[in-house]
């Protein structure tokens, strides 16, 4: 018997080896697939985040990408799997600034650069880490193809691109109220930012003759009118009339306004305008041509506008000026006030609205491109409700800020005027003054939100704008991501690709489920209920902890990854080896010939279990890779190993020779079918029983037992 069976199946010696041995042979490479007549098919890799180690949600994205491309490339395709990894802007940077912190040193007394490329060595180290977990997982992905954010051409392109939607009037600079971090000192999109439920006071302070509801008394000072519903009887007198407001610093004279948008059952029914400082009333404030007062600064604290204030904090201010009003009699009523308060999803920093000029992308016509592509079926959603959260998004699609104040990034290649708050793209570095007022322009500092490189990803990284991959590779066959990223990153995707390429960058989005801890809780460092998947590679191997993960997990759906699970999974990869062993001892004590000879088998046990292949090719050609898994862990477990291999024990004669003939048949074929899901213990053993110069991943998938 080889001596390999004849030992227990030892994960850790077998999988880096066999890596290699994919590795050596070239297939990972769609180019150098022995079939050259296959048809391309084609993922692009989500990059993971190039600044630390992977986590249980790359494990699933990994396997689930892996299991599609090994069974294409098994059915003779010229299966592309393109790796990748994300700079990440603005997370990078953070995880960065903690390691600043602990070192006594911050990036605001940094140089840019040397804060960027201490951040890029630290990036390339990570990277490195990053990609031996990807490939620890099994990943056969075409690493001669990787690409990664901050690759000159990537940057290059993506620099071109927002060139060419500047000149095609979909980008713009504008002075409009951003999502400002005042711990990170960077504006973020709405999707970078989290809403939590804050118990907080609402006031009730006397304006002139009206009384206004608010939580922000410390704005007051930048207050430039007061609304009220046009249909609330009780102020219509007032509308179109100035009032005099009496505050700790001096008096105001307000206008009083009618909006319809104003909520006569909020409060008093009058509202305190502060355009500068709240979403709103800035679409107020435009409405009705209202200036805009800033008097809250980009760290969070009162400016020179606010008198005595200057230099208070946001909450420090709100209890002095509350303080003070009240000590003019101008606090009439204070009650508690539950509401949901916009936060920075890295630091919980509640979010101060803030009117700075920053670059746009025009959403209308972009997103209007994406709902048409989805509408005319042009990209499909697995599972199919997230269609409706996909075109949800794009019907409710506002502008979308492209700008960071973070030095971790793509450069936005382009100039500022200071003086009429214009902006102009300049890849060449040529511009030196300013079209509009000829006043000198300065270099802008910003650097791109990192959805705009990674929403170019699908394109990009195939050779855009012109290459033999982009041509012949795109567009991609399907996008695999967690199912949170329906409205961060897919949509960016759509749209970026069918304005510049004029194409759907893929054709089906597939979405998974979160990963939690074993009691369905979200997992997180703070928590200490993160579990990581290397630790149980280690422990289990690859194949069992690929395993168990598949097995009952639909798409979309969130699971809870539970070490019970994984651990029986090792069971079914030991009982997996302990079949081989049996059948080829058997084959060694019957002196059986290889199989060409044409000994006879058990037609009928043969034709139930090509039944059985076609089942699990429908369920492959249809993703439901979770269901196929479970046929074939149920299949080997409960049919083959108790009861064909234990009907064989007593067999004599020529009923035994056929009884492992046909036994051989059946595992040769269900090595095949289950090597995406379990690609090392599979190639190994198909490396024992056909010889060591048999790759079983590029073996064809089966279609009959009897053929």
């Amino acid at each position: 018997m080889n001596d390999k069976l004849a030992k227990p199946y030892d994960p850790a010696e077998t999988e880096g080896r066999i890596y290699k041995r994919w590795e050596r042979s070239g297939y990972f490479n769609p180019d150098n697939l022995p079939r050259k007549d296959g048809q391309p098919f084609t993922i692009i890799m989500p990059p993971p985040n190039a600044n630390g180690h992977l986590h249980a949600g790359h494990a699933l994205s990994m396997t689930i990408e892996d299991i599609m491309i090994r069974y294409k490339r098994m059915q003779g395709f010229k299966a592309l799997w393109l790796p990748g990894a994300d700079h990440a802007g603005f997370e990078t940077q953070i995880v960065y600034e903690k390691k600043l912190e602990k070192e006594g040193r911050s990036r605001f007394k940094m140089e840019p650069q040397t804060l960027y490329d201490e951040i890029m060595a630290f990036t390339l180290e990570n990277k490195q880490f990053m990609e031996n977990e990807v490939k620890k997982l099994g990943a056969s992905c075409d690493w001669s193809r990787e690409k990664f954010t901050l690759d000159p051409d990537i940057v290059k392109n993506t620099q071109l691109v927002f060139k060419q939607m500047y000149d095609d009037g979909l980008v713009y600079r504008g002075i409009r109220p951003v999502n400002w971090c005042t711990k990170h000192q960077t504006s973020l999109s709405d999707v970078e930012t989290e809403t939590i439920e804050a118990d907080d006071i609402l006031y009730y302070l006397k304006y002139g003759p009206l009384t206004v509801a608010t939580v922000r008394p410390e704005t007051m000072f930048g207050d430039t009118a007061v609304a009220v519903n046009p249909d609330d009887p009780r102020w219509q007198k007032y509308i179109g009339q100035e009032i005099e407001v009496k505050t700790p610093i001096g008096q105001m004279i307000l206008k009083v306004i009618g909006d319809e948008s104003v909520d006569k059952d909020f409060g008093t029914g009058a509202l305190k305008i502060t355009p500068a400082h709240d979403a709103n009333d800035f679409a107020i404030g435009q409405k009705h041509n209202l200036p805009s007062v800033e008097v809250i600064d980009k760290y969070g604290r009162l400016n020179d506008k606010t008198g005595k204030y200057k230099g208070l904090k946001i909450k420090e201010a709100r209890t002095k000026v509350v303080a003070d009003l009240t000590e003019l009699g101008l606090v009439t009523k204070q009650e508690a006030y539950k509401h949901n308060v916009p936060v920075c999803y890295k630091c919980q920093t509640v979010i101060e609205p803030r009117l700075i000029d920053q670059w746009y992308v025009k959403m209308e016509s972009l997103a209007q491109k994406a709902i048409t592509a989805v509408d005319e079926g042009k990209i499909t959603f697995v599972p199919d409700n997230f269609r409706k959260i996909f075109l949800f998004w794009m019907n409710n699609a506002i502008d979308w800020n492209i700008s960071r104040q973070i030095v971790w990034g793509i450069p936005i290649p382009a100039k500022i005027c200071d003086a009429c708050h214009l902006g102009w793209p300049d890849l060449d570095d040529k511009l030196t003054t300013c079209p509009n007022c000829q006043q000198p322009l300065r270099a802008d500092t910003d650097t791109f939100d990192t959805w705009f490189s990674s929403g170019q990803w699908p394109y990009l990284t195939l050779g855009y704008p012109k290459s033999k991959d982009l041509n012949y590779l795109y567009p991609t066959d399907i996008m695999e991501t967690g199912r949170d990223l329906i409205f961060k990153w897919i949509p960016r995707m759509v749209f970026m690709s069918l304005y510049a390429t004029g194409e759907v960058p893929f054709k089906t989005v597939y979405l998974h489920g979160m990963v939690n801890d074993a009691k369905g809780k979200k997992m997180s460092k703070s928590k200490g209920n993160v579990v990581n998947p290397l630790e149980l590679i280690d422990r289990f191997g690859t194949d069992a902890l690929r395993m168990g993960l598949v097995i009952g997990n639909t798409p979309g759906i969130d699971q809870s990854l539970q070490e019970s699970r994984i651990k029986a999974q090792k069971h079914f990869a030991n009982k997996l080896w302990n079949i081989t062993r049996f059948i080829v001892e058997k084959k060694e004590t019957l002196k059986i010939a290889e199989l060409s000879t044409g000994l006879p088998t058990d037609h009928e046990l043969l034709k139930e279990f090509e039944k059985l292949i076609t089942e699990i090719t429908d369920d492959m050609d249809n993703l439901r890779f979770y269901l196929a898994a479970e046929k074939l862990y149920h299949y080997l477990w409960h049919t083959m190993a108790d009861k064909l291999i234990e009907a064989s024990k007593h067999k004599i004669g020529d009923e035994a020779i056929q009884s492992i003939v046909t036994l051989e048949i059946i595992l040769k074929n269900s090595l095949k079918m289950l090597h995406p899901f379990m690609p090392f213990i599979t190639e190994e053993i198909w490396s024992i029983i056909e010889g060591e110069d048999k790759i079983l991943m590029i073996e064809s998938w089966p279609t009959s037992p009897l053929a």
